[in-house]
């Protein structure tokens, strides 16, 4: 055995939503669930026991003026670490954050290199701005440095049409898709409006970020396609003082941004009705802080999602979608248990008591 004590877990050890086993073993910093011969050293946790719960759209090394030191990117994974999450998909940041993999204390972190967006068209420092006819090569470059996606910025505000409006006309997101699918990655794209999705949808995305412009006529679209949706609920919240902010200089702008803010828990619902995949985000970095996964979920389960459901966009569905393991056997311990079980109330998710990451305690 390695330096690694053997840690029992007991109680309800949840694999999946209804696969519920009495306890796992943790040796080597790896699941197993045969007791292991002539363990000395154990530590005993009680509880319910998740896998490690997934923020599918979080940005460590982001802050409000772009890239930060490795100081505050530290910060920031602890705080996702300390509040559950344990499987980031970072989805979009100016800084390399690949000195986390070498961390294990730490979060794992499925990257999707720099935002890329249209010139003058994002936030400062953020992103690559670029123009079209650049965009395949800089969605390779993204492609070949992250793992295994690349982060489209579709749409912001137009500041000539005072409303958001595309940044990509059809053709050039076309041959950009197909270029990160040919690298072996898939595509996501910030997406607040209605006007920017089909084209992205019917060129191939494989994911929508926050969905707000999803409309009944595009729902079916999405479901044929399979296309999944992250929310971020917790960052559509601040739609109405963004909009407050800018009523003098885009009043259109601002009046959009209120709509979709009022149909926001009606637009998820339809999705998860239609079968389109929601998986949980919360848009930490930049301006939002870490560590909300539990909020999030709470905000689906208000959309009208079903408890298990919500558990399961940051569980076991989430990590199957990420190609990430769960509480298998073998698999890296990394787990986070409660004092009561989640699935009969989500808010359970706001107060771990213990959290695992590689097989050790943390905190």
């Amino acid at each position: 055995m390695s330096d690694h004590a053997v840690l029992h877990v007991k109680g309800r050890v949840l694999v999946g939503p209804e696969d519920v086993r009495d306890d796992l073993w943790v040796v080597d910093g790896r699941i197993s669930y045969d007791r292991p011969v002539g363990a000395r050293d154990v530590r005993t946790v009680e509880g319910w026991a998740l896998p490690g719960l997934v923020d599918a759209h979080c940005h460590v090394g982001l802050g409000p003026r772009g890239a930060v030191d490795e100081n505050v990117a530290e910060k920031q994974a602890l705080a996702d670490r300390d509040a559950g999450t344990l499987l980031i998909r970072d989805a979009g940041s100016p800084s390399d954050t690949r000195w986390v993999d070498d961390r294990e204390d730490l979060p794992k972190i499925i990257r999707a290199g720099r935002h890329i967006a249209r010139t003058r068209r994002y936030i400062r420092g953020y992103a690559h701005e670029i123009e079209p006819e650049d965009l395949v090569a800089y969605v390779a470059r993204e492609a070949r440095r992250g793992d295994g996606w690349v982060k489209l910025v579709g749409d912001w505000i137009d500041r000539d049409l005072g409303d958001l409006a595309p940044s990509w006309p059809r053709g050039a997101v076309e041959a950009a898709i197909a270029e990160a699918h040919r690298l072996g990655a898939r595509v996501t794209a910030h997406c607040f409006a209605e006007n920017s999705l089909r084209d992205l949808v019917e060129a191939g995305i494989d994911c929508i970020e926050h969905a707000t412009g999803l409309t009944e006529e595009l729902i079916p679209l999405f479901a044929s396609r399979g296309v999944a949706i992250v929310p971020t609920l917790v960052n559509i919240a601040t739609f109405p003082k963004l909009a407050d902010g800018g009523e003098a200089k885009f009043p259109r702008w601002s009046a959009h941004m209120r709509r979709l803010h009022e149909r926001r828990y009606d637009t998820v619902r339809g999705a998860y009705d239609a079968g389109i995949p929601v998986f949980v985000g919360t848009d930490a970095g930049g301006t939002l802080p870490h560590g909300l996964v539990a909020a999030e979920v709470a905000e689906l389960v208000t959309a009208g999602i079903p408890p298990l459901d919500a558990l399961s966009a940051t569980a076991w569905g989430a990590r199957t979608w990420l190609g990430r393991p769960g509480l298998t056997e073998g698999a890296p311990a990394d787990l986070v248990v409660y004092e009561q079980d989640p699935r009969t109330d989500v808010r359970v998710l706001g107060a771990p008591s213990r959290v695992v990451v590689n097989g050790r305690v943390a905190g």
